[in-house]
């Protein structure tokens, strides 16, 4: 019997050495790293400094300031912006004509499938002194904004509201296509109108889909560094230094790969965190 499993798991040993190798073999050392005092030059040896990087990180006030803007950041541009805005296109996608819905779905997703650094030097473009947004600004009689210096953390919040919206859009519209219609039409019967349809047949329905949207843009906003980094650098100062650009900098401009990669566990701390708080809240409405 014990012979007979064995072989059946057989196949999956190659699969499984890979996964040991590739993945969970970089990650355990990234864990390692993150206490000692590895360095990208200027030092012969590493040495185990237990949790001195974490004492330091919570010390500093840069990380602070990254830590707090990464939460403005996510909360701003993931859980507000881009959960909002996909929900209200799918809602009004599902009313719309044929033409009007694929005219929507292209110009979103077009942004979507953009890769990061495109999207990021494109935003820059449209929120420089001198970019797009300006131009139409000063047509329509109003003041200019320098908004890459005076506000950068808007800026980038809105950048990744438009990169990001196209995948809570397709979301949300499966999840409305699999609202049964009879539920629909029976609220409409009973004299209820388009907004309480919608909170109180169409949301329930669909809860599930939206905790697990807001589970993967809010891990896949934690990681965004490419649009950042081309917009801003993280500046001016530090006034849209995320923690991703603080890691960045301090692993590889600072050349200290064991303190940047402690802000890394930190970073995956912060992601567990988020996550735990969607899977509790799913579960409070399904008990």
């Amino acid at each position: 019997m014990a012979g007979s499993s064995f072989l059946r798991g057989l196949p999956l040993v190659p699969s499984l050495v890979l996964l040991a190798v590739f993945l969970a073999g970089p990650i355990l050392y990234c864990v390692y790293d993150a206490f000692t005092d590895a360095q990208l030059t200027g030092a012969a040896e590493t040495h185990f400094v237990g949790l001195a990087n974490f004492t330091r990180a919570f010390a500093d006030p840069d990380f602070l300031n990254a830590l707090w803007l990464t939460l403005v950041f996510v909360v701003g541009s993931a859980v507000v912006g881009q959960n909002t805005l996909g929900l209200s296109l799918a809602v009004l996608a599902e009313k719309a004509t044929r033409p009007v819905r694929s005219l929507t779905n292209a110009v979103v997703i077009a942004a979507w499938v953009l890769p990061e650094i495109v999207a990021g030097y494109l935003m820059y473009a449209f929120f420089y002194q001198q970019g797009a947004l300006n131009e139409v600004l000063g047509v329509l009689g109003l003041p200019r904004q320098n908004w890459l210096y005076t506000l950068p953390i808007l800026a980038v919040c809105l950048a990744n509201v438009w990169r990001g919206t196209a995948f809570s859009m397709m979301v949300y519209s499966a999840a409305l296509a699999e609202v049964p219609r009879e539920l629909v039409e029976a609220a409409e019967m009973d004299g209820a109108g388009v907004w309480h349809r919608l909170w109180h047949v169409t949301l329930p329905v669909i809860r599930r889909s939206i905790m697990t949207n807001l589970m993967l843009i809010t891990l896949q906003t934690l990681s965004v560094f490419g649009l950042i980094y081309a917009m801003t650098r993280g500046g001016p100062g530090n006034k849209s230094q995320t923690l991703p650009v603080f890691m960045y900098q301090q692993a590889f401009q600072n050349s200290l790969i064991g303190y940047g990669t402690a802000i890394a566990l930190v970073l995956l701390v912060v992601g567990a965190l988020f996550s735990v708080v969607y899977l509790k809240l799913l579960k409070v409405e399904e008990d």
